[in-house]
């Protein structure tokens, strides 16, 4: 059995195809594990969530900011946006059960035997990756749950950019959100920033990648993660990018885990 973590999808179905036949994916046999933002933007969002709801248990999805701004977006509380490639989904008759599925997917992935953890923008650099498991359940048992509404209208929102443990209800649920889907950049007393999205080098000097932060308590915790299509292909024991801008026209990439060292496959999107 081959394991592996496909990049930010994004609708680009033909590419995601492409990828899986290049390394001769077999759904009886393989698993794959998603990064988030399965959807918009790409042309295929519809036949992409199909495909990935398809695999049942062949398949680990964390969710992304793409994915909760569609589920947003189906309750009416976000509308779409100029690029979005929504409507298709939204149109479906199996809209509600792709995503009713959706929501209940999580907001991180921890398998020890692989020694990886799946998340979609990062781990907020104070959170160790136990802390980062149960700060995630507290959103992931309210999407799942029939608050879900409530959460989805008081998810939106760049306050509070710090993480401070006596951060309660909406608030507190905010944070956690925007750290797990919506982080790239931040300074090194943590505070989350979400006016910059280019490559490491062209942030404010006070600004940092969250992976570079100093003395970040998972540091030493293999992670593997999206959202930040800028970010150039880096080589590491630790930190896996895997977001390669398919829907821009660069590449989708799949990381092979259960191999030593882990084998990364791409392939193009033009």
């Amino acid at each position: 059995m081959a394991t592996y973590a496909i990049g930010d999808v994004q609708g680009c179905f033909e590419p995601l195809q492409r990828l899986l036949d290049a390394v001769r994916f077999e759904p009886g046999r393989d698993r794959l594990w998603f990064v988030g933002d399965l959807v918009n933007r790409g042309p295929r969002s519809l036949e992409t969530l199909r495909f990935v709801h398809a695999l049942d248990e062949a398949a680990v999805i964390t969710l992304g900011n793409h994915d909760l701004h569609l589920l947003a977006a189906r309750e009416g509380i976000r509308d779409e946006r100029r690029n979005d490639t929504l409507r298709p989904v939204l149109a479906a008759d199996d809209a509600d059960e792709l995503l009713g599925w959706l929501r209940k997917r999580p907001l991180i992935h921890v398998d020890p035997a692989l020694d990886f953890v799946l998340v979609h923008a990062g781990i907020y650099p104070t959170w160790d990756v136990p802390q980062a498991v149960t700060l995630a359940s507290e959103v992931q048992t309210l999407l799942a749950g029939e608050q879900y509404r409530e959460l989805l209208e008081n998810m939106y929102g760049n306050r509070p950019a710090r993480w401070d443990a006596a951060l309660s209800g909406f608030e507190r649920l905010r944070f956690i959100v925007n750290a797990f889907t919506r982080m790239r950049f931040c300074s090194a007393e943590g505070g989350l920033d979400f006016k910059h999205a280019g490559p490491p080098g062209s942030q404010p000097a006070a600004l940092l990648p969250w992976f570079e932060v100093p003395q970040r308590a998972a540091a030493a915790q293999r992670i593997i993660f999206g959202h930040w299509a800028a970010l150039p292909h880096f080589e590491s024991t630790h930190l896996f990018p895997l977001d390669g801008g398919c829907v821009w026209g660069n590449r989708l990439s799949a990381l092979r885990l259960d191999v030593d060292p882990p084998r990364l496959t791409s392939v193009a999107c033009g």
